[in-house]
Parts: structure tokens; sequence; C-alpha cells
């Protein structure tokens, strides 16, 4: 028989127990959120860390010293020529490309605003290669506010340049493509000539791997991949990663 020692016990524990199931519900979600709060933060200053590497092999190879010399020496034929309108224009275009790099410092930024530092470049290599490129840019016009990493099209572009254009004679023809495929962004960059290294199609160089890592770190959650592929009309490096509007960060 129950005491009433004992029947009180019981409905004090029947009370507190919701009460103890609650602050304990209340405890798991706050620790959970501590958890990804933590694990945002790391992937943030991985992001960074990356983004670092990147903004380095920017400063330190792709502005290589062949290219600003190049450049320099296009701009000057063009003083000698006393073609005035274009040496300006080539001289604000180079000012508008060095600027740009160095004041790049987001973990992530819009294709709009990674396709105006690449028409500098493209601008740029236009005064050098003169009437052998040819190039064109054809984007979905949903692709201009989605997130990417800065210096993925950059990268691409150069190396075409560094890997074949500047190894082969004749035309350069040079195509971006991007497009919004279900919910992923499509990026392609293919030129008209064979790409020397000799690893494809797999993945090769440090800008090509640092684009990889930072894809990763920057959808984490998402499909991203790398493709780099030799094929008889040239070569091409196709960059897929999530459809992921800035107004939604």
């Amino acid at each position: 028989m129950l005491t009433v020692e004992t029947f009180s016990l019981y409905i004090m524990i029947a009370s507190l127990a919701p009460l103890l199931g609650a602050f304990t519900l209340l405890f798991l979600f706050i620790f959970e959120k501590r958890i990804d709060l933590l694990e945002n933060q790391k992937r943030e200053i991985a992001l960074e860390r990356e983004l670092q590497t990147a903004l380095y092999n920017q400063l330190n190879q792709e502005i290589q010293p062949h290219f600003f010399f190049n450049t320099l020496n296009s701009i000057l034929s063009l003083a000698r020529l006393d073609r005035k309108t274009e040496l300006i224009q080539s001289i604000e275009t180079l000012s508008k490309l060095l600027k740009f790099k160095y004041q790049t410092n987001n973990t992530f930024i819009t294709v709009d605003e990674e396709l105006t530092y690449v028409n500098y470049y493209l601008e740029i290599q236009k005064i050098r290669f003169r009437d052998r490129l040819h190039y064109e840019i054809s984007i979905d016009p949903d692709v201009y506010e989605a997130i990417t990493i800065p210096f993925l099209i950059q990268t691409f572009i150069e190396n075409a340049f560094k890997h074949s254009f500047e190894k082969y004679i004749g035309e350069a023809f040079l195509k971006t493509t991007i497009k919004k495929k279900g919910k992923a962004v499509h990026i392609t960059v293919w030129n008209s000539s064979p790409d020397s290294r000799e690893e494809l199609p797999h993945v090769s160089g440090l800008g090509l791997e640092n684009i990889t890592k930072r894809l990763d770190l920057l959808f984490p959650t998402g499909q991203t991949s790398v493709q780099l592929i030799n094929s008889d009309d040239g070569s091409s490096v196709l960059a897929i990663f999530p459809f992921v509007l800035k107004s939604e960060i």
C-alpha cells in the first residue's frame, strides 16, 4: 500500500518529468546549433585560407612576367604608332585588371562580378594577340547573380592561354558558356588548341586543385566537380556547382 509520502513523490516526479524532458530537448537544440555554428565557422576559415592560396597563385603565377611584359610591349607599340585612343583604353583596362585582382578578398562573388574581371583580362589579351584571338561569352540571364568562387572562370581562361594559345601558332578561338541546368550551374571554357598537360582528363595544376577545394568548401552539401578534357577540336574545362543566388545567402 502506497504511503502519502511515496504517492507525493510519484506526483512530483510525474510533474517534473515533462519539464526535465523539455529542458533536455532545449539543451540538445542549443548544443546542435552550437555545433552547426562551429562547423560553419570552420568552413569559412578554410574557405578564407584557400582563397588566400588562390590570391597568392594569381599574384605570383597568373600575372606572370611574360604576360605583364608582353602586355607592356603591346601598349608601347600603340604609343609608337600614335594610336592614342587605343593606348589610353589599354592602360585603363590594365589598371582595372590589377585593381580588381588586389582588392578581391571575399570568399565568394557573383558570376557577374567574376565576368567583369574576365572581360578586363580578355581585352588585354586582345591587344597582345590582335586578330589571332577570337572569343565569345554566352550566359543564361538567370546565372548573373548566382554565387561562385573568385577566379574560377579567370583561372580556366588563363590556363587556355598558358597551356594552349601560347604554345601553338595559328588562330586562337575561345568560348565560355555559362548555363543553369536544373539546380546546378555549368561553366565550360573551350579553346581550339589541345592542352599541353599530359594528365588530362584528370584535374591537374595548382589552380584547378585550388578551385576544386574551394567549391567543395563553399558548397559542402552540393554536387561539385571540375573536369578537364582534350578532344579532336580542342580542349575544355567544365565546372559544376549548385545554383545559389546571392540574395539567398
